[in-house]
């Protein structure tokens, strides 16, 4: 049997081990925040923002960044049909309506003409989610925001290393989120930011984060609002200060995954991979693999494939209005077709050719 290949795991190295080991050792009392700030300040600059929240999970960042804008009872928050369930559920918490519009065929991101159709009085806020590392259409999505005066956020989990003009993913935004979940490009095992150019915005996140006591209250254990308590350890943020300091080379390491497997798969006209759009550069997090409708190559097809060949398969997110807890959105034909035939790709930093030679072998067998 082949040696199992895994969809994805994090990189680390001596640097990660030395960190945490001295947040384990050292970093209590006076220095409990000291790998949190530097992380924050680090991630950051890495970005070219304002502002840095480190937080326990994006999920965290987006709740906090959402009640911070009112989003609550009776609102509408508009994002794609396509996405994990961690960016819907926020909006859910805060008692107001997911509302779910398709994506686009070829970056699998909003499409943002549903967007502007989807707008209602009641809507609060634009969710740009960059899927797998794709980018969305931001200008256009920020002309809308701007046309109707609604904030549009930016849920950039998955799109370290992603850039859309010059600018990087998650800084675009009224605010942005992103993930250093265990299979990010950057990890802290698990965790979070929240990040923003607003001063205003970041004042009420970061009070929220601290259960709602602000930083300029001199009375002790003094709650100003009822808020959450979302933030990240510092142990996890040494581990993060690390990552940070190995950033590029880890969102390099990652495009040359994904162009390694452009390289094999361009002769198959069937495959559509993550697109990069002139002004555009990803950061690859997760490739993927679409196939043509005549193709016949199915993602349960594939799934049995890998499973033969000891490979980790991953499936595209279904659509989230077809779970049992929202209304069925069949209409949004590209969030509920293409997951059929779709599957994403093993895609890790040590991955060696020959490994993804096996991945591509796997999937080309069916083309032959």
């Amino acid at each position: 049997m082949n040696k199992r290949i895994y969809y994805t795991k994090p990189s680390i190295t001596e640097l990660e081990v030395e960190y945490v080991t001295d947040a384990a050792r050292n970093g209590w009392g006076e220095h409990c925040y000291e790998y949190i700030t530097r992380f924050e300040e680090a991630f950051k600059a890495h970005l070219g923002v304002k502002y840095a929240i480190a937080t326990s999970s994006c999920t965290g960042a987006l709740h906090m960044g959402m009640a911070a804008l009112g989003v609550g009872p009776g609102d509408e928050v508009i994002m794609a049909d396509t996405n994990w369930i961690a960016t819907a559920s926020p909006i859910v918490q805060l008692g107001a309506k997911p509302v779910f519009v398709d994506i686009l065929p070829d970056t699998w991101c909003i499409d943002p003409s549903q967007v502007e159709a989807a707008i209602t009085p009641k809507t609060k806020a634009i969710v740009a989610v960059h899927l797998y590392g794709n980018l969305c259409d931001m200008s256009a999505l920020l002309e809308i925001g701007r046309k109707h005066g609604i904030p549009v956020i930016e849920d950039a989990a998955e799109a370290i290393g992603s850039q859309y003009f010059g600018k990087r993913a998650g800084s675009m935004g009224i605010f942005g989120a992103f993930s250093f979940h265990g299979t990010k490009t950057i990890t802290t095992g698990e965790g979070g930011m929240f990040v923003t150019n607003d001063p205003e915005l970041y004042e009420t996140v970061l009070t929220l984060s601290n259960h709602g006591r602000a930083r300029n209250q001199t009375k002790q254990f003094w709650p100003d609002m009822v808020g959450f308590k979302y933030k990240m350890s510092n142990v996890q943020a040494a581990i993060g200060c690390a990552q940070v300091e190995r950033i590029e080379e880890l969102i390099e390491r990652k495009r040359q995954v994904m162009d390694y497997y452009r390289e094999g798969l361009a002769p198959y006209l069937a495959i559509s991979l993550n697109p990069e759009s002139v002004g555009t550069l990803i950061g690859a997090w997760m490739p993927t693999a679409v196939f043509s409708p005549e193709s016949g190559l199915t993602c349960a097809m594939l799934q049995d494939d890998f499973a033969a060949q000891n490979v980790d398969a991953r499936v595209f997110f279904n659509p989230l209005s077809a779970l049992p807890m929202f209304e069925a959105k069949p209409e949004n034909i590209n969030a509920w077709s293409i997951p059929e035939r779709a599957i994403n790709l093993p895609s890790y930093h040590e991955m060696s050719p020959e490994q993804q030679d096996r991945i591509i072998e796997v999937i080309t067998k069916r083309l032959a």
